[in-house]
């Protein structure tokens, strides 16, 4: 794709012009509901969009915005956080992550503090900088410790194929990849929720597609549009939204056709098959844990599980978050950040005590940023 291209993918869909003309329209035909709206936007990446352009103040208030858990630092419990501390400090080892890991506190501390205190912790941008630090380290284990939801999963698979393919061994992986759909239903099971509908979460679906969703509608009816990143992209979703309540309808509907289909990447889908399979539940920070809501690596593949090659040192105990912390009810979308006591004062990006705040697509890190409220 040239420049030019690029530029227009993104420029088109951040018109100011455009945006007044999306509130218009929303203010206007919502005079007819004859309800409240409550959206969740499942992504973080939503939230930080919503945020950082103000999008809240243009609409009416009869529509109204729960931030969702979809931010995959943010849901990551305390008891993961300590697996890639403990890694860390292991004889030989160099665990590998993704940089929103840094300041995330566990019960041992961050894997900022486990580097500070000689662990060799690395950084990086890409997966497959992994593959790359395990063949320039060959007498050391690589500890890759893999975060994301349906998104970044193609990209460990593709890790570990590569790796199988050149047969490097020292490149072992703490899977921590986690679904979509399942953290949805367990918000709508819930008898105090109280979303109507669902932005989806837009680059997830580009791997999965939009056909993920369609229980929802069916099932639940909750109507799910799936939305770009940019603030015109949010501004249509809102207003198909607003359509659907309007005209009595309820299903799924996909705002983001430029990246987007029904079916989603095939090829990706097939390739995170064939390594990797479901968890029979998983624990997520703040919801609990969801049944068939994660991944882990197929059993072919053990000898690459670092999970299952460290078991002896790894510990299995639940750990809650800090009691003041609101977090958990802030990904259920119980409570907004500013609700929070800590909120501003004893928690900020550079001293987080949950994780809404360390990530960049975590919901407090958006208000601490954008809202003016601290």
């Amino acid at each position: 794709m040239d420049k030019l291209n690029l530029k227009n993918l993104y420029d088109d869909y951040r018109q100011p012009k455009v945006i007044k003309i999306y509130a218009k329209m929303i203010k206007d035909e919502a005079k007819d509901l004859k309800r409240d709206i409550n959206i969740m936007e499942v992504c973080g990446g939503h939230t930080h969009t919503i945020m950082k352009y103000g999008l809240l103040q243009l609409l009416p208030e009869n529509i109204n915005f729960i931030h969702g858990p979809g931010c995959p630092v943010c849901v990551m419990p305390k008891e993961r956080i300590d697996h890639a501390y403990i890694l860390s400090k292991q004889d030989g080892v160099i665990l590998v992550t993704l940089g929103d890991m840094i300041k995330v506190p566990g019960s041992y501390g961050s894997l900022q503090t486990a580097r500070s205190e000689g662990a060799d912790v690395r950084f990086v941008y890409s997966p497959l900088d992994a593959l790359k630090i395990a063949k320039e380290n060959p007498d050391k284990k690589v500890i890759f410790f893999a975060i994301g939801f349906e998104t970044t999963t193609p990209m460990s698979a593709a890790l570990l194929e590569a790796a199988i393919k050149q047969n490097i061994s020292n490149l072992l992986f703490h899977i921590n990849h986690v679904r979509v759909p399942e953290p949805m239903r367990l918000l709508l099971d819930d008898k105090e929720c109280r979303i109507n509908a669902f932005l989806g979460p837009s680059h997830v679906s580009v791997i999965t597609g939009s056909k993920i969703y369609e229980e929802f509608p069916k099932d639940y009816k909750t109507p799910v549009v799936v939305s770009g990143f940019e603030p015109v992209d949010v501004m249509q979703s809102i207003y198909m939204i607003l359509r659907q309540f309007l005209e009595n309808r309820c299903e799924v509907e996909n705002e983001y056709g430029r990246a987007v289909t029904r079916e989603g990447n095939l090829s990706a889908q097939k390739l995170v098959g064939r390594y990797f399979e479901r968890r029979e539940s998983f624990r997520w920070r703040g919801l609990g844990d969801i049944k068939r809501s994660a991944l882990k690596l197929r059993d072919e593949f053990s000898e690459y599980d670092a999970e299952k090659i460290y078991k002896e040192v790894l510990p299995t105990k639940k750990i809650d978050d800090h009691k003041l912390c609101k977090c958990g009810d802030i990904l259920k979308g119980k409570a907004n950040p500013y609700e929070c006591k800590v909120f501003g004062k004893a928690c900020t990006p550079s001293t987080p005590l949950g994780s809404c705040m360390v990530s960049s697509e975590g919901a407090c890190a958006a208000y601490y940023k954008y809202g003016n409220l601290r």
